[in-house]
């Protein structure tokens, strides 16, 4: 007999979301409109308190972008042209790029092959070969806080600042201290797949230090403290009162999410040991530190390629995040890295597939998703 057709199931469905908050969204929208304050107005203000309580830290600064977010965290912090700073080739393009944008020189370190964050011991390494660095940037990949437990130890030896590149990772914390909180500063995303999502691009950095946020206000407003009085050159990277709005509505649901997203992730595991898939297909791990948020479930499997094939076709949704480390990427040939150089990184690359996971997933899909997985496997 011919096995029963799956039903079809997302990856991400931002529409379950927005049926949710139609009414209180679209509230805060109308609100905005009417007082025609569209850049910077008081919701911006009211979003930063509200994020900056959520991390609990002093300062938060709105941005344009989570991009805009890592240049505003380096450039506030003082760096830039002559410096090293050392991050992971396994993370999006952006985490280097912002390295580059502030005119400092990216050093690679590989990552933890259970975790896929930075390896403080590669870290250390490096700092070593190197000597002078100026910063390091972990990023709490998939939703899960990079060890700072050991990366906080080798601070005192090499003098470096702690920037979280957290675009993946609001609400997740690490021995109870929140992303956004463990570093000198620290960058978020709201691109609207992110665990707290924008109707488009805007970003957030978060620091306990007074000089930073006041350096980064004035960056992300074309270096002004006072109007048409430029103390730097800065960019516009101001964060439109709409997505502020809209943010602190999702703010308020954030952590139901997360919490929802944890269930689901223990449904998987559940699911995929039940079915005799565990032994193959490499569940994720959680360090028993970290409160994981999950913003993405990310298995290693066999045949990843092959299998994302299959999944595609049957209409279940998955995803590559990422199928090419950065220093393998034409346009950073000029660091001089080459294949082999992270071999960690480069077999994650090769391995890892995320399946669907939001709030609103149902459980039946999750039970689906390891269906289609268990049929291409048998």
């Amino acid at each position: 007999m011919p096995q029963q057709a799956l039903q079809p199931v997302p990856l991400l469905d931002l529409s379950r979301e927005f049926a949710l908050i139609r009414n209180e969204v679209m509230a805060a929208i109308e609100a905005v409109c009417a007082s025609q304050r569209f850049v910077l107005g008081p919701e911006v203000v009211q979003f930063e308190h509200s994020a900056a309580a959520a991390c609990e830290v002093p300062y938060a600064v709105g941005c344009a972008s989570g991009t805009d977010a890592l240049w505003l965290a380096l450039a506030a912090l003082n760096i830039g042209p002559g410096d090293y700073v050392i991050t992971t080739p396994f993370s999006f393009f952006a985490t280097v790029s912002s390295i580059l944008r502030v005119g400092a020189t990216p050093l690679l370190a590989d990552i933890d092959e259970k975790t896929f964050n930075i390896s403080p011991v590669a870290v250390a390494e490096v700092a070593e070969e190197h000597g002078d660095i100026a910063a390091v940037m972990p990023v709490h990949l998939y939703g899960q806080c990079a060890d700072f437990d050991a990366l906080s130890t080798l601070v005192p030896m090499y003098g470096f600042k702690l920037i979280e590149d957290a675009a993946q990772a609001f609400g997740a914390r690490f021995n109870g201290i929140p992303a956004g909180a463990l570093g000198d500063a620290a960058a978020f995303s709201f691109y609207p797949t992110k665990n707290l999502s924008a109707f488009g691009d805007a970003g957030l950095l978060t620091t306990r230090d007074a000089a930073v946020d006041d350096h980064a206000r004035i960056l992300r407003a074309h270096g002004m403290r006072t109007r048409y009085f430029h103390e730097e050159v800065g960019w516009n990277s101001r964060l439109d009162t709409i997505q502020a709005a809209v943010l602190e509505v999702k703010l308020r649901r954030v952590a139901a999410g997360n919490q929802r997203r944890r269930e689901l992730a223990a449904l998987y595991n559940e699911l995929f040991t039940a079915a005799g898939l565990s032994s193959g297909v490499v569940l994720p791990y959680v360090d028993p530190r970290v409160e994981h948020v999950f913003h993405q479930y990310v298995i290693r499997a066999p045949r990843r390629d092959e299998l994302r094939n299959f999944l595609i076709q049957n209409k279940i949704g998955c995803e590559v995040f990422y199928p090419l480390p950065l220093h393998l990427q034409e346009s950073l040939a000029s660091l001089g890295y080459k294949k082999g150089d992270f071999p960690v990184a480069e077999k994650a690359a090769a391995e890892v597939l995320a399946l669907p996971m939001f709030p609103e997933l149902r459980e039946d899909e999750v039970e689906t998703v390891v269906e289609a997985v268990r049929r291409f496997y048998a």
